[in-house]
């Protein structure tokens, strides 16, 4: 049997997550379980590591569900609090380590996470029981093992902000784009033709900062991606109402879902 690399969405709302906080309306009170979504992340298992992209709020009860119990890096999308906050929940995957736990992101964005988490980047900071970094700005593609991981720019407010595109031999190339509004001219090219592309697709209507579903829809039909997963979904999204309006290479990404591939390794 050959050797997999296996995605899972740990979460897949947008940043109030899904039953919202006193809300009443039938997405938030449905008794359907994929319509319970967490706050936007992913893990990747390939055949040499274990790869966590954000770290939000939701991520000890995301590691709990999906029984993860070993993380070998980070990559960090942008520092929006919803991708970030679940930084202390770290430490889980740091007592095992007798080296510090690398991340990778922007020069942005790790400098917002340093600024906000300061104590754990400092020199003093040996304690096994503490989250302990090694910050890693990514300024173009890089490897892990085998996996080919390309930072991919995009525009999402005014935070620098990017997405991931991740190549493994023999596998599908696959893109992570959570957190998008446009994706400005020099990085279509590296999204043309993937054969799966994860995309951001808030709900209906127009948002200034995300795309909502018609915008997705649209862009992963232009880079003619083969096959599309919706994620960062909102309450405003019923699911189940719109999947009849999807070609049927589009789907809506829920909390536990895996994606598996072989690969030549």
């Amino acid at each position: 049997m050959k050797p997999e690399i296996c995605l899972t969405f740990l979460g897949t709302s947008t940043s109030t997550g899904v039953p919202i906080i006193g809300c009443r309306c039938e997405v938030c009170t449905s008794d359907d379980p994929k319509l319970k979504r967490t706050r936007s992340s992913i893990h990747l298992q390939t055949p040499e590591y274990s790869i966590l992209v954000d770290t939000g709020p939701d991520l000890r009860e995301q590691a709990l569900r999906e029984n993860l119990t070993q993380v070998d890096c980070v990559l960090y999308t942008h520092a929006h609090l919803d991708h970030i906050t679940g930084f202390d929940e770290l430490r889980a995957f740091c007592w095992q380590r007798d080296t510090a736990l690398p991340l990778y992101g922007s020069p942005a964005c790790l400098a917002e996470i340093k600024r906000i988490y300061q104590w754990a980047f400092l020199p003093s900071n040996n304690n096994r029981g503490y989250v302990r970094p090694e910050a890693n700005e990514t300024e173009g593609p890089f490897t892990l093992g085998k996996l080919v991981i390309t930072p991919i720019a995009v525009e999402h407010g005014n935070i620098d902000t990017q997405g991931y595109r991740f190549d493994y031999p023999g596998a599908p190339s696959i893109a992570y784009l959570p957190d998008v509004k446009t994706i400005p001219s020099q990085s279509w090219h590296l999204l043309e033709d993937i054969s799966v592309l994860i995309i951001d697709s808030l709900h209906k209507r127009e948002h200034p900062t995300h795309m909502n579903l018609s915008e997705s829809i649209s862009t992963a039909t232009q880079l003619r991606a083969k096959q599309v997963y919706l994620t960062h979904l909102s309450h405003e999204l019923d699911v189940d109402q719109t999947l009849g309006e999807l070609a049927e290479h589009f789907q809506f990404a829920h909390d536990g879902m895996k994606l598996t591939f072989p690969t030549d390794a």
